[in-house]
């Protein structure tokens, strides 16, 4: 869903602007994690395996063990002892096993060959199981909490289960994961947010325009700069942070940056804190000139807006069950555990919801509000609609590339902006229209009545950049 609103054109540029990091890609920051993580943290864990293989070098199992679990890209291979391996189980052990392959001298190819085939269900039940036990941990600790802290070129992509080496995805790619949902997952759970992601679904909308305006975000980045106390990764995280936020207290970015650093695991750790360079971070990030970081703010407002109106949408219409995340009925800048369970202001919403039926909504929070609730209420009422079918609605014009707009169960159409700086940028809609099946559609997000089948998109998106139609 977010790489809707990410401009794919600014992963060049995106990159170019960080050209400080260690790591040339994301893959490359997270198999040097991993291998950490492997000779490292779970020390104890690979000793264990060792030791229910009898009769081998212990040092050369050690090695084998250590670039296994590191060449693992996902978090097991659900392998049964006593029964037959399916081929995705295999398929995942196989790619690990080439991945070692590289990364381990020939005298130990067999002893690698020897491990593959027990863990694949050759072994002894406690090495499987055991196996099965520590892929998980050393991904999750390799990619998630560590790797996710290190490579940070556009740290919205940086959430868990996505690749943030992969920038942004265009709607044909979109429509295909939904049709696949629809087909063989329509109970999936969707959201934006959980207890668990590392930014709040807002601050992940409004990081998502830099990608379409990489220029400017690295001309503020340069002139914000103040000196070379900390280190460039760190640094880019802390403008990200403080852009992706905005404004965000001292103490909530303090907990944030301390987290972060100590996750990354480069310069400072849990089990190893350098207070002292933790102190100089938290001193940058204090005296960061936030007069001019809220002015750019200012200006990325409008089309994040565009992002995060559009996202929700998204998700609450399209194949799966919805999850709206505590307090992600209004806008959300929350950064990762604890930050993003601080208790909901409930009585706020119930004010702000029943303001909604007096007046049209007036800012972020309430057409966030007004999206959800009527996106709600819709699935509600024609439960079969969202539980149905799956259509990809295409639009023509000059502007084509800037919506995304799909059918549930032939009653309902979403339509959102993506992209919204580009298409400012190339004059607005125009004429581009989008293909409905004939009738008359009533937007429930704002009441108004489109007659035909091709109404133009710069009167569906007159007052919400998204809207939520059903057949009249």
């Amino acid at each position: 869903m977010d790489g809707l609103f990410v401009d794919p054109a600014g992963a060049g540029p995106m990159t170019a602007a960080y050209q400080d990091s260690a790591y040339r890609t994301f893959a490359e920051a997270a198999e040097v994690a991993k291998r950490e993580i492997s000779t490292g943290t779970f020390t104890a864990e690979v000793g264990r395996l060792e030791r229910l293989i009898p009769d081998a070098d212990p040092a050369a199992l050690r090695r084998v063990f250590a670039e296994l679990l590191t060449g693992f890209g996902v978090y097991r291979a659900y392998v049964h002892p006593g029964e037959p391996l399916p081929g995705p189980s295999r398929a995942a052990i196989d790619a690990a096993a080439d991945a070692a392959r590289g990364h381990l001298p020939e005298h130990l190819h067999p002893t690698l060959d020897a491990v593959r085939a027990a863990v694949a269900g050759a072994g002894p039940s406690e090495l499987i199981v055991r196996f099965q036990q520590t892929t998980g941990p050393v991904v999750a600790k390799g990619v998630e909490d560590t790797a996710c802290y290190r490579w940070l070129r556009l740290v919205s992509l940086n959430e868990v289960g996505g690749d943030p080496d992969h920038f942004g995805i265009p709607p044909a790619e979109f429509h295909a994961a939904a049709g696949r949902l629809a087909a063989h997952w329509p109970a999936t759970q969707t959201t934006l947010s959980t207890h668990d992601t590392k930014r709040q679904e807002d601050v992940r909308a409004r990081l998502a325009v830099l990608a379409e305006r990489p220029q400017e975000w690295a001309a503020a980045v340069a002139e914000w700069h103040q000196d070379d106390t900390i280190d460039p990764d760190t640094e880019y995280l802390v403008w990200q942070t403080l852009a992706g936020a905005w404004p965000v207290s001292e103490d909530r970015l303090a907990e944030y940056l301390t987290k972060a650093m100590r996750e990354a695991k480069t310069r400072t750790s849990w089990t190893s804190p350098d207070e002292k360079y933790e102190s100089a971070v938290l001193a940058f990030a204090r005296n960061a000139p936030a007069g001019r970081i809220a002015e750019f703010v200012a200006t990325l407002a409008p089309d994040a807006r565009v992002n995060s109106l559009g996202a929700k949408l998204v998700q609450l219409t399209m194949p799966g069950v919805a999850d709206v995340y505590q307090g992600c009925e209004l806008a959300g800048y929350a950064l990762v555990d604890p930050d993003n369970r601080r208790p909901v202001d409930y009585e706020r919403r119930r004010a702000l919801l029943a303001g909604l039926a007096q007046a049209p909504p007036a800012d972020l929070d309430t057409e966030k509000l007004l999206v959800t609730t009527r996106a709600l209420h819709l699935r509600r009422e024609h439960p079969e609609w969202f539980a149905g079918g799956y259509a990809p609605l295409a639009a023509d014009g000059p502007a084509a590339g800037h919506v995304v707009a799909f059918a549930r169960g032939g009653h309902a159409v979403t339509v959102a902006t993506r992209l919204p700086a580009g298409l400012r940028r190339a004059g607005g809609w125009a004429d581009t229209a989008i293909t409905l099946p004939g009738g008359s559609w009533r937007d429930v997000l704002t009441g108004k009545t489109h007659d035909g089948s091709r109404p133009l998109l710069a009167e569906l998106t007159a007052n919400l950049p998204v809207a939520l139609l059903e057949l009249a």
